[in-house]
């Protein structure tokens, strides 16, 4: 697994673009095309662009981490 660059939420952009979540989350290129394509993951399709509003990822995260909310 890929070790992220990014130390706190603050660090990010408004919106995140898919380079940056693979960054964020530490993980493959691939892995977050298909993230992004998942239902349920907060993508805001702009024309053929897909980014991810930064309010939205990190309430998903906190979401999807183990005893931080529903899965």
């Amino acid at each position: 697994m890929k070790e992220s660059v990014y130390r706190s939420y603050d660090a990010l952009p408004l919106f995140l673009n898919s380079n940056t979540v693979s960054k964020v989350l530490g993980v493959s290129s691939s892995s977050t095309y298909e993230l992004m394509h998942t239902e349920g993951f907060p993508t805001l399709r702009i024309g053929s662009r897909m980014v991810v509003p930064k309010e939205q990822f990190i309430q998903w995260v906190s979401a999807h981490t183990q005893g931080g909310g529903h899965q």
